[in-house]
């Protein structure tokens, strides 16, 4: 088994043309609706296609694997950057096809759900994701805002339709509280919400960093002690957690060629000095 990730695949007419992230996040369309209206396409803060890249690669290695203690085939696994934020586009596509109408840049908000969107406070900002009429009356008792007789606000389509002066009247409220002033609140009435934290903030939350243990310290060769991500995944038997450094480039590459696929020593030789390893 053996996999290749690149920016559009093996197969199809752009399959020669070279890729980084923010290709795939462009064809792919994410950053046609990503950013405010009116203003110009926007790259994810993060190499998100990359992410999903490689995210999609470990799935489709793990699938052939299977396919290959079933068979004895291995397979090619081929993913592309392009395909992998297409594929993570949600209902996006579906908008197109069913609608035949093709989504802008809305900046935070969701397309079908308001309030769900990001709101302004006095010290920053916060979260409120409010899916249904429930949370929404709940939210009313939270928040003691009158506007559960307003018609513009009676479902959450009329919310959609008329989010605009939704969110002047939330903002009001919002801006007269610290962040964490509106999620206690909320949180006490059941209401998913959360502050927006920067990176600083984010090391320093006793949740994500003491009890899920997103931050690691491994010895890295040359540089010492270093902290790195921890794994997201959570398994209730096996320590998922990074248990030492990435290797280098190639630092697998003896490993693979002798011992799995048992070329020998001369001709492991060999190929390093024609460069080809």
């Amino acid at each position: 088994v053996y996999a290749a990730i690149s920016g559009f695949g093996q197969t199809g007419p752009y399959r020669l043309r070279p890729g980084y992230d923010i290709i795939g996040q462009a064809m792919g369309g994410l950053l046609s609706i990503t950013g405010w209206p009116g203003g110009p396409p926007t790259r994810s803060g993060t190499a998100i296609g990359d992410i999903l890249g490689s995210l999609f690669c470990t799935v489709g290695i793990l699938g052939a694997l299977k396919v290959r203690e079933q068979t004895g085939l291995g397979q090619m696994v081929d993913v592309s950057l392009v395909d992998s934020v297409f594929a993570a586009l949600e209902n996006i596509p579906q908008v197109y096809y069913v609608e035949g109408h093709v989504p802008e840049r809305i900046g935070n908000r969701y397309e079908f759900i308001y309030p769900y969107d990001t709101f302004e406070t006095k010290d920053g900002w916060a979260v409120i994701g409010i899916a249904n009429d429930s949370l929404w009356e709940r939210f009313l008792t939270a928040t003691g805002l009158e506007l559960g007789d307003d018609p513009r606000f009676k479902s959450n389509p009329l919310r959609v339709k008329n989010h605009a002066p939704l969110r002047e009247k939330i903002e009001a409220w919002s801006r007269s509280q610290s962040k964490n002033e509106i999620v206690e609140q909320l949180t006490k009435a059941g209401i998913p919400c959360c502050p927006i934290y920067d990176i600083k903030e984010a090391s320093e939350d006793p949740h994500i960093m003491g009890a899920r243990k997103m931050v690691q310290e491994i010895e890295q060769p040359g540089l010492g002690t270093v902290k790195v991500q921890g794994n997201p995944i959570k398994m209730s038997m096996t320590d998922p957690q990074p248990r030492g450094p990435a290797p280098s480039l190639g630092g697998n590459t003896y490993q693979v060629l002798h011992e799995l696929l048992k070329i020998s020593e001369d001709d492991f030789k060999e190929l390093k000095e024609k460069g080809v390893v």
